[in-house]
């Protein structure tokens, strides 16, 4: 006769001598496989939203790209040349809050594998050779500190040697408060290398503003562009809303300083959302450069 210990074990029961024990702090628990929409509430698998460049499949809303992914979205395969990748900042003013800045510098490092918040590139787009560039708001908040603003100033100087398009994507906190002053020099040092791409190469500059794009970066490179392009709801503008809401004693208008408010006042050319800005570029550049339309795959 069968006795309750012959019972084959059911799949939810433990072996016998099972110790259960809470998990240890600090102990692996492997990668998160599933994203929580900010926008729609929705459960989103990652595998999934990565296929999608990092778009919300059920309410488009625009998670951050990081730099690589970004130039390889808009840029044709094998094209992608990248180039200053050994240089790096320094801690020039020993600066500390909260941490050292020099810590702060090998933190991002490790985190994203890169030297700095800035990835510049020469490629081709659909077929049309481009100096392009994307900052990376995982270091650092994309914030602009003096290597970043040299990265940029030389890719727009390869933009004028090779007499070919400048483009560059931004998402950035601003200046870098740790360089101080030498941070700030890049805005004017950006924009005057700007100037001479529009007056000795007579080429275009597109600048496409993402989430965020504010202080010191939206105050010079960035709404400069011939053409400024912005992916939906992104917020762009100098100050943040609540500062300017606290400095002026006022509430703001409703959408202040979004990419959409900023298109209903004329601030910038158009909205695109991210999948389909490789193939605005690939037209627009174009028309600009008088070529014949490109085949986008």
């Amino acid at each position: 006769m069968a006795t309750m210990n012959d019972t084959p074990r059911r799949w939810f029961e433990q072996p016998p001598g099972f110790d259960a024990r809470p998990r240890k702090p600090g102990a692996d628990e492997g990668p998160d496989l599933w994203l929580r929409c900010p926008g729609c509430r929705a459960a989103l698998f990652v595998e999934v939203l990565a296929e999608s460049l990092q778009v919300c499949p059920h309410c488009e809303h625009h998670f951050p790209i990081d730099a690589p992914s970004r130039l390889e979205s808009l840029c044709d395969p094998g094209s992608i040349t990248v180039h200053d990748t050994g240089l790096t900042s320094v801690d020039a003013l020993g600066f500390v809050d909260s941490k050292p800045y020099d810590r702060r510098l090998q933190a991002s490092m490790a985190a994203t594998g890169q030297n700095e918040g800035y990835v510049a590139a020469s490629a081709t787009l659909a077929g049309i050779p481009v100096e392009i560039g994307s900052m990376d708001f995982r270091f650092l908040g994309g914030s602009m500190g003096s290597v970043v603003g040299e990265m940029i100033t030389r890719q727009i100087e390869r933009g004028i040697q090779r007499r070919v398009p400048v483009i560059v994507v931004s998402a950035s906190g601003g200046a870098r408060m740790q360089e101080g002053v030498l941070s700030l020099m890049q805005m004017a040092k950006t924009s005057a290398a700007l100037a001479e791409l529009k007056d000795v190469a007579r080429m275009p500059y597109v600048s496409v503003l993402t989430n965020p794009t504010t202080g010191g970066v939206a105050a010079s490179f960035s709404m400069l562009g011939d053409l400024l392009l912005a992916e939906p709801k992104s917020l762009v503008g100098f100050a943040g809303p609540r500062v300017i809401r606290e400095t002026i004693g006022q509430e703001l208008p409703e959408g202040f300083q979004t990419a959409e408010y900023l298109l209903e006042h004329g601030m910038i050319d158009r909205i695109v959302p991210r999948a389909q800005l490789r193939a605005v570029l690939a037209q627009t550049l174009a028309q600009l450069l008088r070529l014949p339309a490109p085949s986008v795959g």
